[in-house]
């Protein structure tokens, strides 16, 4: 059990090397979601953005939950952490200033658009690592396609003129 830390100078520094190669791979599969789209629709980025996200917390629990819990990681000494972390903010913010300037998006804030969607499948994801689609997950279906819905939904009320809002 004492092995890893050979190589670590401590528990915290052996976390924040996971968390790394996690955030490697969670900003790769967010990349090529983006990558494989075949559209230029910035709103049709954004979803792929979520749903990327969502799938790959589902699929990567442990490595999701390290690498978001600060008090587990060294996140202000980790360069790596902050580059990943922030290219994928960049497609995000990308997506949000194209849709805003082609007129998809119902709100004129993108931050607050950004941080209500971070919010979302954030909580989602934590919803899955914590146990609690075994109550709330939709009738007949898994937490997983729960929350994918829930993200559509909010994709649907995100943009102008898809939820009949205006």
């Amino acid at each position: 059990p004492a092995a890893p830390f050979r190589h670590f100078a401590n528990k915290t520094a052996l976390m924040t090397a996971v968390a790394e190669e996690a955030m490697s791979r969670f900003r790769a599969a967010i990349t090529d979601a983006v990558d494989s789209l075949g559209t230029d629709d910035p709103i049709a980025r954004f979803d792929a953005i979520g749903t990327a996200y969502l799938h790959w917390a589902f699929r990567n629990p442990t490595h999701f939950q390290i690498m978001s819990t600060r008090s587990l990681i060294d996140w202000d000494g980790s360069e790596p952490l902050r580059r990943d972390n922030d290219a994928v903010r960049a497609l995000l913010e990308d997506s949000m200033v194209e849709a805003q300037k082609r007129s998809m998006l119902r709100s004129d804030n993108i931050a607050d658009t950004q941080i209500a969607a971070r919010a979302l499948v954030y909580g989602l994801a934590r919803m899955h690592i914590d146990g609690h689609f075994a109550q709330w997950a939709s009738a007949g279906q898994t937490g997983e396609q729960t929350a994918q819905d829930v993200l559509k939904l909010f994709v649907s009320l995100v943009e102008k003129g898809k939820a009949g809002l205006e």
